[in-house]
Order: C-alpha cells, then sequence, then structure tokens
C-alpha cells in the first residue's frame, strides 16, 4: 500500500509540473484594444513628424540659411501636389517600388540556397564565406559603374546591382540563423528520416528562421539602397521616371523643394515597406517562439 500510495503521489507530482510547464510555454493571445494601438503604435510616430516638421518650420522662420537650401514645409508640400494633380505621383512611386521587389524575389531566390549551401558544406564555406562577407561590406553604389559598362544603362544594369547588394546578406542571414540551430534538432530531424532538401525545409529552416528573417530584412534595405543609388547615377528615359532618377532631375533643376520630396518618398517607402510585410512577421515568428508576447 506505501508503494501504491507513493506511485500515485509522484504520478500526481509529475502530472501537475507537467501541467505548470504547459501553462509556461502557452503564450496568451489576446485582442489588443484600438485604444492601446493607438497610444503605442500610431501616436510616437505621429509625434515624431510633428516635431520635425516644427524644428523645420522654426529653422526656416530663424533663417539660419538661404531659401533655396531651405525651403519652407510648404513648398515640399505644393511639389507633392503638383504629382498629385499631374498623376504621376504613383507612377513614380510603383516604377521603383516594382523594380525594388522584383530585384529582392530574385535576390531571395538566390541567396536562399547559396546560404544553406555554405551553412552546411565546408568546403563551400571555406571558398565562398570570406567573399559573401566583402560583398556585404562592399557599398552597393560602386557596382553601378560596372553593371552600366556590362549591361548598358537598361533594368538589366539595375537588377544587376540590387542582386549584387541583397544576396549576401540574404545568404549571410541565412548561414548565421543555421549556425545558432541546436546540433540536437537535426539529429532529430535525421532520427525522423529528414534529411537532405526535407532536413533543410521542415529542420533548418524553421529553426533558423529568426536569423534568416533578420537576413531578409538586411537584404530588403539592400535591395533598396542599391536600386536608388543605381536610378541616380544611370538616369536615362528610356528607364522611366523612378524615385532615383526624380531625385536627380530635381538637383540638376535646382529644385530644392523636390529634393527634399524625393528623399521624404524614398524614406516613406522603406519604412511602409518594412511595416507592412517584415515587423508582422518577425512579430510571427517571435510569437510563435514565446518571446514576443508583449510587442
Amino acid at each position: 500500500m506505501a508503494g501504491t500510495d507513493t506511485t500515485r503521489t509522484t504520478t500526481s507530482e509529475l502530472a501537475v509540473l507537467e501541467a505548470g510547464l504547459d501553462a509556461l510555454e502557452t503564450v496568451p493571445v489576446r485582442r489588443t484594444p484600438w485604444r492601446e494601438i493607438l497610444w503605442r503604435k500610431v501616436l510616437p510616430p505621429v509625434t515624431a513628424v510633428i516635431v520635425v516638421l516644427a524644428v523645420w518650420k522654426l529653422l526656416v522662420l530663424a533663417h539660419v540659411t538661404d531659401d533655396y537650401k531651405l525651403p519652407d514645409p510648404s513648398a515640399v508640400w505644393h511639389s507633392l501636389r503638383q504629382l498629385w494633380l499631374n498623376g504621376t505621383l504613383f507612377d513614380i512611386i510603383w516604377t521603383s517600388v516594382s523594380r525594388g521587389l522584383l530585384g529582392f524575389l530574385a535576390a531571395l531566390a538566390i541567396g536562399t540556397p547559396l546560404g544553406l549551401l555554405v551553412a552546411r558544406v565546408p568546403f563551400v564555406r571555406a571558398a565562398l564565406g570570406p567573399v559573401l562577407s566583402g560583398l556585404q561590406s562592399l557599398p552597393s553604389v560602386a557596382w553601378v559603374p560596372a553593371a552600366v559598362i556590362w549591361l548598358g544603362i537598361t533594368d538589366a544594369a539595375m537588377y544587376a546591382v540590387i542582386l549584387l547588394g541583397a544576396v549576401p546578406s540574404i545568404a549571410n542571414g541565412l548561414v548565421s540563423g543555421i549556425d545558432q540551430v541546436p546540433p540536437l534538432y537535426l539529429r532529430a530531424g535525421r532520427t525522423l528520416g529528414a534529411t537532405g532538401v526535407l532536413g533543410a525545409r521542415y529542420v533548418l529552416l524553421p529553426a533558423a528562421l529568426p536569423g534568416y528573417l533578420a537576413g531578409l530584412k538586411q537584404g530588403w534595405a539592400f535591395s533598396w539602397r542599391s536600386l536608388m543609388a543605381a536610378e541616380l547615377i544611370a538616369s536615362s528615359p528610356d528607364l522611366g521616371l523612378g524615385l532615383g532618377q526624380y531625385l536627380e532631375n530635381a538637383r540638376t533643376d535646382s529644385d530644392m523643394p523636390g529634393v527634399l520630396l524625393g528623399i521624404i518618398l524614398i524614406l516613406f517607402v522603406g519604412i511602409a515597406i518594412d511595416l507592412a510585410v517584415f515587423s508582422p512577421l518577425e512579430r510571427r515568428v517571435l510569437r510563435t517562439r514565446g518571446l514576443a508576447a508583449g510587442r
């Protein structure tokens, strides 16, 4: 009887412990009230924009420099309104965004298998690892002259610059993520028959997702910066009017409101892509790992 009681007690304690561990692993999910969303997500950036505009207006009123160097915010708004009335605003933005997204998707298709090879094949890592790190530190604008000579002032040159800027970041991000995968996961996957392509799909990539996602964010940043550098330097009417070429045209015309508007639009697109695509993905990945319950 004593042995039976002891066994029951042990079983009960194990059940309580298991339930406690399950409770710890469970991430509470609740619907965030609109008031909290406005307070935490909307109000801070809106306040920052208002502060920047106020400081800008004060500097203009204080005449810290000539008007043609620092125009009034209303002049920039007028330039934006003219683009809107002319029906060219969205065309300019879409010309650059479509190039950037297509180039990023191509870089994703190349950088992902390349990162897997570098991470899992020692010879490839020894041969290409330092090259990828060097390419990642090389400014993308350095590739523009070479791409123009190789491919001419064409869309192909734009995409080549994007690929050379984004592929190393995506590959290195995946390599970093795979390096942090516990070896136990790989052994468990092999035990279950997940080897080769199946192991990469069902074990390596899901386990390395946080590092991989960081590489994707950096890859998009490199894609966008590379494209803007290419459009600024290799501008041509045959390429269509994108944000980089709009910025260069404004500089040529000494149109400072247009220059500032171009900078603001480039910044706006970069922030919008991050907020609409990468930030939700990052929150979802972290939340599934119990790391972002309070975000």
